[in-house]
């Protein structure tokens, strides 16, 4: 009778420390040990099939040795799916190319379709493919998965340099005159309710706060409109929220906020306040009421303002 449990033992104890050929030929050893019936016991202890058993009882009968470091014979395993479809990555190719995003010239490209939809692409070209070997032949020929970068800005205008240039020395002198210089722009606007938010927060396990499953503007109970002040000098901002539009005068208001609320304290002999802003939204630079907003704020402040866009 064998003795099932003294393999078991052994097979726990040197198992997980043998690689692929080391466990087919330590379960022969021990088939062949038991004779008659010990391929079976060895099966049914080790999970190995008795057809790996046997392989491996071939392995002892011929003495077979391998190179260091290998654990099948040359050739030996599941050939490569290249080399079974040799026209896969052509066809791969073929598919990527028209939502291929970069540069051509750069080694590393990138591609706006995922994988399901390259596979089902292929299975429809003849090709028995899943989307695990798809990503495997992307990232071999030096495909990423990844977002829009936002760097086209169409044609630039011809003193585009100089009008930077001019914006950077003129915020640069009001530094170091100790002016107060400020970056102003209105920020991402909020759904004020009920609504799933970015982030996380400490709750008891499995109460999780509930929210309502779309973010429609007619369940809201408001808008949040940020609007941000930056003090460059201090390198600190300010937040105005308002619950109505982002228009000129909110975008004066907040600014008006920010000299009450710190600018003041921090600036007490300012002569000049120098803005920095796009040109675009309630501080466009052709908005004329924008500019009737600034010359109120002036006057309210009573310090000149000036705006580089």
């Amino acid at each position: 009778m064998i003795d099932e449990r003294a393999i078991a033992v052994r097979w726990e104890s040197v198992g997980p420390l043998l690689d692929e050929r080391q466990r087919r030929v330590f379960a022969a050893g021990e088939a062949r040990s038991h004779g008659r019936g010990g391929i079976a016991a060895t099966a049914r202890v080790t999970g190995l099939s008795r057809r790996t058993i046997e392989r491996g009882l071939v392995e002892l009968q011929a003495g077979e040795r391998l190179e260091a470091g290998r654990v099948r014979r040359p050739g030996a395993g599941r050939p490569s799916l290249v080399a079974r479809d040799p026209t896969v990555v052509e066809d791969l190719e073929r598919l990527v190319c028209p939502a291929t995003r970069g540069d051509p010239e750069r080694p590393l490209l990138w591609t706006s379709k995922s994988a399901a939809k390259l596979a089902v692409g292929l299975r429809e070209l003849g090709h028995e493919i899943a989307d695990r070997s798809v990503l495997r032949l992307l990232a071999g020929s030096g495909y990423t998965v990844q977002a829009n970068v936002k760097t086209r800005e169409g044609k630039d205008h011809p003193d585009r340099d100089q009008q930077f240039e001019h914006i950077n020395s003129t915020v640069a002198q009001a530094l170091a005159a100790h002016e107060p210089v400020i970056s102003i722009d209105g920020k991402k606007k909020e759904l004020v309710g009920n609504f799933k938010a970015v982030g996380r927060e400490w709750a008891k396990s499995g109460q999780p706060v509930q929210v309502n499953t779309h973010d429609f503007p007619s369940r809201a109970e408001g808008k949040a409109i940020p609007y941000g002040v930056y003090d460059l000098a201090r390198n600190e901002g300010w937040i105005q929220v308002g619950v109505s539009s982002d228009t000129a005068q909110f975008a004066a208001g907040s600014i008006l906020a920010w000299w009450r609320g710190l600018g003041r304290e921090r600036y007490p002999h300012a002569t000049i306040l120098t803005i920095t802003a796009d040109s675009g939204g309630s501080n466009s630079a052709r908005g004329r009421l924008w500019k009737i907003e600034l010359q109120k704020l002036s006057d309210l402040i009573g310090i000149p303002i000036r705006v580089c866009h």
